[in-house]
């Protein structure tokens, strides 16, 4: 071990009722209980200190637990766990890439190796709160103990007493352990019942034992647990690599069919997520959202605004509209978020530009349209390859970068103001071209007529259509000029206004 070598340990109790609770706020102050296995048999695998101060504890059977009637009961979930453990290594992650990771049953442990972070985070003391701090945001508690011995770092961390943060200075790291019980040590329990009979009941006691006579008795691993019991003992660092994935998941207590239910669910994911992604100085793309259905289905909705964003107002109304657009068949049993990130938008000013309009508003206002309207009838309009009137689709709105040199060497074409719906009029001929006809009850007479222009086509579909185009200037006897746009429906043998040209 060299004297560069420091770590912080960060340790959760309870990690099952922290696991559930992180994403239940309402219900951390009240006594709460986890239970594991199959009726009848459960027990309690975590527990609140307040259900504890009530005199509740591990192992308790469902019929102990229902004689507290003010107690909540949840069941254990592996997958909320998960996650959860997935958020705290990712939160350790930002204070170091150096990071391993101890799988235990009810807790949760990892240990930061901080050497050579002093210039970026501060002393150990500092890091120490600010990680805590950053824990306390994600909605779980926690404790960090500092150490330059991996294994004195892990046994105070897991140590009985209240702290939240603990610095053991270097070469007092026997003198921190003494008082510490033999519990954090993860005894075997023919070694714990060894000690037991010897009356050695903290690791102050053992690191007083002589190694020999230990050795002699219990093995190779009395040595390494005395090693460890006087802070001495050195450890192989093993990091992991945290994968930063903004996912939140959460299985409700019970089924739920009501969109404003659902909805303070999601708000509290979109806040976790919001921070997390904040935290990296990133912010929101998309986010999909996948719910469990009764019946063992799932339903997936994903949600993409034009300029990524962390207002948490601006993604639940546009999930809510949504959802309530196209809400799922059945019950929601649980409800999944996950987002994908992207760089923040900052938009340059000029000192005497107008104020632009928030793009979030742009986004909730097509949203409540699309509600009422339909997803295929909101976006832009873009011509069909087709020489059909009014040939056209809807595309989803985007912004195209165009050459401004192509654009300022395109020809100047004169401004015609479409008339919806076209004006049906009746044409007088002369040589089978169009002489004069009534349009609002003026007739105008032909003074230059450019045309036909002879267009048809799907003739292998039940939509044919065939027409002529004229472009046609006319004159009132009184001088007023117009240019207009004449089609004929060579099928119907009907003449329109479609268009007059400014």
């Amino acid at each position: 071990m060299t004297k560069h070598e420091i770590y912080a340990c960060l340790y959760a109790k309870e990690f099952p009722a922290q696991a559930l609770l992180r994403l239940r706020p309402e219900l951390r102050s009240k006594p709460c209980v986890v239970m594991e296995g199959e009726p009848p048999l459960e027990e309690i695998c975590s527990l609140t200190r307040k259900a504890r101060s009530l005199g509740m504890s591990r192992g308790m059977t469902r019929v102990e637990v229902d004689t507290f009637s003010e107690v909540i009961v949840l069941q254990r979930s592996l997958k909320d766990e998960a996650t959860a453990r997935a958020v705290l290594l990712e939160c350790a992650g930002c204070y170091s890439p150096r990071v391993e990771n101890w799988d235990y049953e009810r807790s949760f442990l990892c240990a930061i190796d901080i050497a050579g972070t002093t210039g970026l985070f501060g002393p150990p003391a500092t890091l120490a709160r600010n990680l805590l701090t950053r824990v306390g945001t994600l909605g779980l508690t926690a404790c960090v103990a500092v150490s330059s011995n991996f294994h004195a770092a892990v046994a105070v961390a897991k140590g009985p007493l209240p702290i939240s943060v603990r610095i053991i200075p270097t070469g007092e790291e026997s003198k921190a352990l003494a008082a510490l019980p033999l519990t954090v040590l993860d005894l075997t329990e023919e070694q714990a019942q060894t000690f037991a009979l010897w009356g050695i009941n903290t690791l102050g006691m053992l690191a007083a034992l002589p190694e020999k006579e230990l050795i002699s008795r219990i093995g190779q691993a009395g040595k390494r647990l005395r090693q460890m019991a006087r802070g001495e003992m050195p450890h192989l660092f093993q990091p992991v690599e945290p994968v930063f994935t903004l996912v939140e998941r959460m299985e409700l207590d019970s089924p739920v069919e009501l969109l404003d239910a659902l909805m303070f669910v999601v708000n509290v994911m979109l806040e976790q997520i919001i921070l997390r992604a904040t935290a990296r100085v990133l912010a929101l793309a998309s986010v999909s959202v996948t719910l469990a259905l009764e019946g063992g289905t799932t339903y997936t909705r994903t949600v993409q605004p034009a300029l990524p964003t962390n207002d948490r107002q601006v993604w639940l109304k546009l999930l809510h509209l949504d959802l309530e657009s196209h809400p799922p068949q059945a019950a929601i049993l649980a409800v999944e978020l996950d987002a994908e990130s992207g760089s923040t938008s900052q938009i340059q000013l000029g000192l005497f530009s107008p104020q632009l309009p928030e793009s979030s508003r742009l986004d909730v206002t097509l949203a409540r349209i699309r509600a009422i309207v339909g997803d295929e009838n909101v976006g832009r309009a873009v011509l069909t390859d087709t020489h059909q009137l009014d040939g056209f689709r809807i595309e989803p709105f985007s912004i195209s970068s165009a050459d401004p040199s192509a654009l300022s060497s395109a020809p100047m074409r004169p401004a015609m103001r479409r008339l919806r719906p076209a004006e049906t009029v009746f044409v007088t001929l002369q040589s089978e071209r169009p002489k004069a006809f009534t349009f609002r009850e003026r007739r105008y007479s032909v003074e230059s007529a450019y045309g036909p222009w002879l267009t048809g086509g799907e003739w292998w579909t039940a939509t044919l259509w065939g027409s002529e185009q004229w472009d046609l200037a006319v004159r009132t006897h009184d001088g007023v000029m117009l240019c207009v746009c004449l089609i004929r429906d060579l099928l119907r043998n009907q003449w329109q206004i479609v268009g007059l040209y400014d």
